[in-house]
């Protein structure tokens, strides 16, 4: 859905960062969501992938088709941010996925301790223990398979065409013994950027489990050695390659994929090609008490209650006083819905707004401007199949929250390519779909996470995740008599 210019009164009129132009190389007359014919070049390197093994990856659930997302790249090219990435992308909208991290393996089964001679492809032991925590982690993603999981993300370096070989030929014996049918996809991850490599390094290496102990300077110089042994045996994903990758060079400045077929791995390619580091803050925030929260009605489309007026303005003392030091920062961009009560409360920031549709509350269809107990009443069978299942729970002629999710997929891939602040003036329902995403939520506890009304919340991005500070502004609500209040959805 494209968001809408906001135009008020007399406000300058927001304005939308254009999308960056990636640079996307189709390989075999393939696109991001669908791929070319079958190489001529006949198999690589003795890789065994059929071309049309991933073109019906939409109907994960309830089959036994399974997705793994095998990472491939040298160290510190941000496989494992991926991966933790991806992995709460796919869970979030619905799919069963957990992260196979062979490093942790590798500290399990014979400890943290490695100097960088452990990956020197020249020490047989440390190559013969390596492919030990490859297989260990392999042997855990099919338990996993077994026991109900949709996708797994193999997150290592898988950095020579024998290595990837291997997984490949293991996963679809084990497969075929168990009924699955296994689709492979390798996502490589290239940088030549000293300067990121080196962030990256400082950022997430320095803190690693594998330099407990040692001096920055000692734990720097070790892994920046780990990298030239890889590099070393180091074999990139050929472009003549008769199996499905997609390849994310220079942080996104380049996207080349091969084989890409379908509606799923179309969106993971789509999803890959908005991922930026970010660590500017996205503050989320109801918007101020409504007319309908005073009267305990839910949906509509009603003004701000005297109270909501004096959030707004409350709203935006806070924010004018934060301060924003990021290098390169642009000014803070406010996106809210088209809704009047969250354009009337981003009013009093006098900063230009960006409004989307995908952000409007729920839909509850013939609910509107009914209150919880006029439901209860009125459709006692809508009442206890909501109570029921709340998180697929769909109001007649209007949405789930699953429906919500999948609606704010756009305002997702916008945010996790934002490379300035954020303040999203949103609904209940909406805030705690987001919220579930960046705090990495399990899924059924969305339609139950406490957004209370006068309330910002504050996400800052880690390298793994984000830290998250609630700020409650002095402004009372309806929500603050008690639990027995229940505003709208």
């Amino acid at each position: 859905m494209r968001p809408q210019l906001s135009t008020g009164n007399d406000k300058a009129p927001g304005s939308i960062q254009s999308p960056p132009r990636h640079n996307i190389t189709r390989t075999r007359s393939g696109s991001t969501e669908s791929a070319g014919s079958i190489s001529s070049l006949g198999r690589d390197r003795g890789l065994s992938m059929s071309s049309s093994q991933n073109k019906s990856l939409l109907h994960l659930r309830g089959t036994q088709k399974k997705l793994v997302l095998g990472m491939v790249g040298l160290p510190a090219r941000g496989k494992t941010y991926i991966s933790k990435k991806v992995s709460r992308y796919l869970t979030w909208t619905g799919y069963n996925c957990q992260v196979f991290n062979i490093g942790s393996y590798r500290r399990k089964l014979f400890g943290a301790d490695k100097s960088n001679e452990f990956f020197d492809p020249d020490n047989l032991q440390g190559v013969e223990q390596r492919k030990q925590c490859a297989i260990a982690a392999l042997e855990d993603m099919i338990k996993y398979f077994a026991s109900g999981g949709h996708a797994a993300v193999y997150d290592g370096t898988n950095s020579t065409s024998s290595r990837r070989q291997m997984i490949m030929e293991y996963l679809e014996r084990e497969g075929e013994h168990l009924g699955m049918k296994i689709e492979v996809v390798w996502i490589e991850s290239i940088c030549n950027d000293p300067e990121i490599i080196e962030a990256n390094v400082r950022e997430t290496k320095l803190t690693s489990p594998d330099y407990i102990g040692a001096s920055a300077s000692t734990a720097e110089a070790d892994f920046m050695q780990r990298i030239r042994q890889y590099e070393k045996a180091y074999e990139t994903l050929p472009a003549e390659a008769d199996y499905p990758f997609v390849k994310i060079v220079d942080v996104g400045r380049q996207v080349i994929t091969n084989q890409i077929y379908g509606y799923l791995m179309g969106k993971i390619t789509h999803y890959l090609m908005n991922l930026r580091p970010n660590k500017c803050p996205i503050y989320i925030t109801r918007h101020g008490e409504s007319m309908h929260n005073l009267r305990g009605l839910i949906g509509g489309d009603s003004d701000l209650s005297p109270n909501g007026r004096a959030y707004g303005q409350a709203l935006a003392d806070f924010i004018h006083s934060e301060q924003f030091h990021e290098d390169d920062v642009d000014e803070l961009t406010v996106w809210t819905s088209t809704l009047r009560r969250t354009i009337e409360t981003a009013s009093y920031l006098n900063i230009p707004t960006v409004q989307w549709r995908a952000l409007i509350e729920i839909q509850v269809g013939i609910c509107e401007d009914m209150t919880y107990a006029d439901i209860e009443e009125r459709y006692p069978a809508e009442w206890a199949a909501r109570k029921r299942d709340k998180l697929r729970y769909r109001y007649p002629q209007g949405e789930s929250y699953m429906d919500v999710v999948q609606r704010v997929e756009p305002v997702i891939f916008e945010l996790e390519r934002m490379q300035a602040p954020v303040l999203l003036i949103v609904h209940r329902a909406v805030a705690r779909c987001l919220l579930s995403y960046f705090a990495d939520y399990d899924q059924h506890d969305i339609p139950h996470l406490e957004v209370p009304l006068h309330t910002l919340l504050k996400l800052e991005p880690k390298a793994y995740g984000c830290d998250i500070k609630t700020h409650k502004l002095d402004i009372p609500s309806v929500e603050d008599e008690g639990p027995h209040v229940q505003t709208s959805s």
